[in-house]
């Protein structure tokens, strides 16, 4: 794939803080990467670094083929960003505040109407003041505002803060056909369990440092954690406790099982599990989520120390 971004060897110092030190990573066009780490790691620094807003004290940032603290008004006019805290006038209308950023922007005002339907702002809710917009309304006109322009990159700072679980979803789907249309797509958020389904890429940062940078499935093997297992048994039948080739069963309910096993032995467990289909009345398989993944690359980082 062709890269949007390309970030090489950054780092970046206020006096004696480094805020961020010897990140590199390439984010490619129609691609959804999770920018994970708690307060603190660096997310907010990489994204002013990617806007252009600072400049690096080592090494080079290159968003869509030029450095965007450069000057270049083109390069910024094709950026789209949404804060994580967004602050629009109040005394304006949804309508009116969307224009105000198109000229900002030096864009056509004309797309602000099909934006605002977009995201849920249509009608009357557009021409109402910003005062009387719900957190979630006010998070729903930043991103239209970030989405002016049709930009080819567009970063996001805990976006669905405030937002209901339909509109979440309702979110999602938007950045799906953003990707599908060749959009790039920085997603900083703590809301690891969104992320999982919809990154194509996860990179995590702590204390300035990128300490993994991979898809789900990558970040896995490298991990090696546990798959867990659930089994719940037809009534009376104790297969499990007959099976002498794999670990041991904790009962979860009165019926239900459950064990965990390498990614190495996990198919063959599944096999004798369900070698007699009628002895199994449910099974689950739960693998690693990125709640888990964050959290063993943070403490093998911090054992490493």
């Amino acid at each position: 794939m062709k890269p949007a971004v390309i970030v090489t060897g950054i780092a970046k110092r206020y006096g004696k803080v480094n805020a961020v030190r010897d990140v590199s990573f390439q984010l490619n066009e129609g691609e959804i990467v999770a920018l994970v780490g708690h307060n603190g790691a660096g997310k907010t620094t990489i994204v002013k670094l990617l806007l252009g807003l600072i400049r690096p004290s080592e090494g080079s940032v290159e968003v869509l083929g030029e450095d965007p603290a450069s000057g270049d008004f083109a390069v910024r006019q094709r950026l789209g960003y949404l804060p994580e805290s967004v602050a629009f006038h109040m005394a304006l209308t949804g309508r009116e505040t969307l224009a105000f950023y198109a000229r900002l922007k030096r864009i056509d005002t004309s797309s602000a109407p099909e934006l605002l339907e977009r995201v849920g702002l249509a009608a009357e809710a557009a021409d109402r003041p910003v005062r009387t917009y719900s957190k979630g309304m006010r998070q729903r006109l930043g991103l239209a505002q970030a989405l002016l322009g049709q930009p080819r990159v567009l970063l996001l700072d805990e976006p669905t803060s405030g937002l209901d679980p339909a509109l979440r979803r309702r979110f999602y789907d938007l950045l799906d056909d953003l990707r599908s249309s060749g959009t790039t797509i920085l997603l900083s958020s703590h809301a690891l369990t969104e992320l999982e389904d919809c990154a194509d890429r996860v990179l995590i940062l702590n204390e300035g440092v990128k300490i993994a940078d991979g898809t789900i499935e990558s970040l896995r093997r490298i991990a090696q954690l546990p798959t867990k297992i659930s089994v719940t048994q037809t009534e009376g039948d104790t297969s499990l406790s007959r099976m002498t080739s794999c670990p041991a069963w904790t009962k979860t309910g009165s019926d239900t099982f459950e064990t965990e096993v390498t990614m190495e032995d996990k198919i063959s467990l599944l096999k004798e599990v369900t070698a007699n289909p009628a002895d199994v009345a449910a099974l689950h398989v739960t693998e690693p989520t990125l709640d888990d993944l964050y959290a063993h690359f943070l403490n093998s980082r911090r054992a490493a120390q």
